[in-house]
């Protein structure tokens, strides 16, 4: 039966972090005089029996004053890497390791690229967002593999913001949508200040252009430009069209893969602190 990490201190974090790896990591930031933390406590600790491929990890935060002042913390408990989590919930708490932690199927899933990794766990889904998205079918269902699925609302065209919690290389992109309804011409920009606009996304000069097909769509690794995407913070995917010219474009899952910059300040990592690849 697996049991949650009891952290010691700021460099141990960074360890446990970093050999985390791709598996999702849910950090509870608690304290001894807390009382809601001191009841939520035998429920944290249950967890990792019900999800075996998570990591889960406990900090006191008079111990590990250091860590909750880089992961910004002003409240007990608080549960991050699953967006940030405050208050005693259970129910809430379960729902959203739930949420991110995936299927079994999907996790079994063969999708490795060979040396690189899925850097989801990377992405910052607070700060990513997609102009034209329906309301019923939001970004954050794609970049969940089984999560639902994306749809353009207005009409085909989409503009997706991936902001990632550490400047990361970029080699592949992974995209699964249907034959007819998935994305044909993408134009994909980097390290932008804001989110383009659709007149921007269509009259500027792209680091890259992609012209999809069908096969594409079945979750092959499409191959970047990999020089010009070695120090990628943010990436923009302006999807003018689709296969079949419909007014509806669909995405079932989109995922980025690459490697972190290992030399980047670990600070920043833990920064945007969530677990893996939410973070706030």
């Amino acid at each position: 039966m697996g049991l949650a990490t009891i952290i010691e201190n700021e460099a141990h974090f960074q360890t446990e972090m970093a050999n985390a790896g791709t598996k999702l990591v849910v950090v509870d930031f608690t304290a001894t005089w807390c009382p809601p933390c001191q009841r939520i406590a035998p429920f944290f600790e249950q967890l990792p029996a019900k999800f075996p491929r998570a990591v889960f990890l406990k900090v006191d935060v008079d111990r590990c004053a250091e860590t909750a002042s880089a992961q910004g913390i002003s409240a007990m408990p608080t549960f991050t890497r699953i967006d940030r989590l405050q208050g005693a919930d259970p129910g809430s708490l379960e729902a959203k390791v739930r949420q991110y932690y995936g299927t079994d199927e999907a996790a079994d899933e063969d999708s490795a690229v060979a040396g690189h990794m899925d850097l989801v766990t990377f992405i910052t889904k607070s700060e990513c967002e997609c102009l034209n998205e329906a309301d019923d079918h939001p970004l954050m269902h794609a970049l969940n593999n089984g999560g639902g699925y994306l749809a353009s609302d207005c009409d085909e065209q989409l503009i997706i913001n991936i902001t990632f919690n550490q400047v990361v290389k970029l080699h592949s992109l992974k995209i699964k949508a249907p034959a007819d309804k998935g994305p044909k011409t993408l134009k994909l920009f980097i390290n932008q200040p804001r989110t383009l606009d659709f007149d921007q996304a269509a009259g500027n000069t792209s680091v890259q252009e992609l012209e999809l097909t069908p096969s594409d769509l079945e979750g092959n690794p499409v191959p970047l430009k990999f020089v010009k995407f070695q120090n990628v913070q943010n990436i923009q995917i302006f999807i003018k069209d689709n296969q079949s010219g419909g007014e509806v474009t669909l995405v079932n899952h989109l995922a980025f893969y690459g490697s972190p910059i290992c030399t980047t300040n670990m600070g920043e990592f833990k920064r945007v602190a969530g677990k893996k690849g939410e973070s706030h």
